[in-house]
């Protein structure tokens, strides 16, 4: 299934990976290889993950504590934020119409 991100999760998600590249090198790479593995599990299963709130599940990252926020179209999955799991957990709530 197609996987599309949202316009404020594609910033997010380089938001995130510039951080970790400050932080040390490579590691906003890595961060974003956990990504893409991430959504290959969720592509792979897109029911697999809990319900938050309406049609949102969310998978965690296995390595970075950050998890994927999305929701499942018959036609492509989207998703709806890549959130920091300790910071500000529903602000995506008011990006989102459930």
């Amino acid at each position: 299934m197609r996987v599309i991100f949202t316009r404020l999760a594609k910033q997010e998600l380089e938001d995130a990976v510039r951080f970790y590249e400050l932080e040390y090198s490579e590691l906003g790479r890595k961060f974003k290889e956990e990504v893409r593995k991430a959504v290959l599990r969720i592509a792979a299963y897109p029911e697999g993950w809990s319900i938050v709130r309406g049609d949102v599940r969310k998978c965690l990252l296995h390595k970075f504590p950050y998890k994927l926020l999305y929701a499942v179209d018959e036609n492509h999955i989207l998703i709806i934020a890549v959130a920091h799991q300790h910071r500000k957990p529903d602000y995506w709530l008011d990006k989102h119409e459930t």
